[in-house]
């Protein structure tokens, strides 16, 4: 039976504003390389898988056998982010080979079409993962996500019509939001509202780039309003409801949050989230529906922040990051 590390961190870093901030800027990215492949998908874009090569770990060292991982990103992070890159060493030690999938709009190169992502949009997901399926139809796969990610890889676990076949063995969640409704009211007050403030901002840059094609394929959408939001809620009330076809915000965060979705998981699947998530509200953890669905395994340590879950001291050195390490044992144990 898979058993999960306690956490312990320095009393100093019992604050989720300073495990989430402290853990950003030191995760290191350095000892990875990618191999970036480019899949065109059917509806005229593209999306941009990079291929993880850990140092002295690559994937020729793994071999062919080896299990695969397909990880999700947070919201306007990419592939290639610090956890990310964790997470990749994490795995190869353990003798997983490891893809990022990068949303559209989100690896660097602007995508071609009106169309970006958002917390729900698992049908990306889907398409990579048969894709992936298709290139490596003998090994045994797993699902990881960070925030966002983590919303969509318990979505698309908890889906009926997306089960992503026999293949996908386990997934894990770090740090995802469950009642969407619930927890986005925290980006618009105190010290959640500069969060949401670099979200705004990155999302309302990649709408300006994109007005033209917006313009000429999506002229129901007033980009000058998009432009003059002040919050989250905002932009997806006036942005993200309309362009995927929600009546508003609170809509789209209904339908796409992912505690609806937990009762649905039949594969083996670790939930990791921080009771001091500065990011969420901690009162939309679904306790019950965790509680009752013997495939999840929950674990909601008091500190940690959002995305942080940094171990040690500081001070000292030796610190580590426990969440990514978590993530990989319990990957190892499914798979290995």
């Amino acid at each position: 039976m898979f058993t999960v590390e306690p956490f312990h961190t320095a009393v100093s870093l019992r604050n989720g504003h300073l495990q989430t901030m402290c853990s950003h800027y030191l995760r290191p990215t350095a000892g990875v390389s990618f191999r970036r492949v480019r899949l065109d998908t059917p509806d005229g874009d593209f999306l941009d898988l990079d291929f993880a090569e850990v140092h002295g770990r690559g994937w020729a060292q793994l071999g062919h056998d080896a299990p695969l991982i397909l990880v999700l990103h947070g919201l306007e992070g990419n592939a290639q982010r610090g956890y990310a890159c964790e997470l990749y060493r994490q795995l190869a030690q353990h003798g997983m080979r490891a893809v990022g999938l990068n949303y559209r709009s989100c690896s660097g190169e602007m995508n071609r079409t009106w169309r970006m992502y958002h917390a729900g949009a698992t049908a990306d997901v889907d398409f990579v993962f048969h894709w992936l399926d298709s290139q490596y139809p003998t090994v045994p796969k797993g699902l990881v996500g960070f925030s966002l990610g983590g919303n969509m890889a318990l979505k698309y676990l908890g889906e009926r019509e997306r089960d992503g076949g026999a293949n996908l063995r386990v997934g894990v969640a770090i740090s995802p939001p469950f009642d969407m409704n619930r927890g986005t009211v925290v980006l618009e007050r105190g010290l959640g509202w500069f969060y949401g403030q670099g979200f705004v901002r990155s999302l309302q840059a990649k709408m300006a780039a994109k007005r033209e094609i917006i313009a000429r394929e999506r002229p129901d959408l007033d980009v000058e309003r998009i432009l003059q939001v002040r919050t989250l809620p905002e932009f997806d009330d006036v942005a993200t409801a309309p362009m995927y076809g929600f009546q508003h915000g609170r809509d789209y965060y209904a339908q796409c949050g992912s505690g609806r979705f937990l009762g649905g998981i039949e594969r083996p699947t670790l939930i990791i989230r921080a009771l001091d998530d500065p990011v969420i509200h901690w009162a939309d953890v679904p306790h019950e529906a965790l509680a009752h669905n013997k495939w999840l395994t929950a674990v909601l340590p008091r500190f940690g922040g959002h995305v942080g879950f940094l171990e040690g001291n500081l001070l000292f050195g030796g610190y580590s990051f426990w969440a990514e390490r978590q993530a990989a044992r319990f990957l190892a144990y499914h798979l290995r």
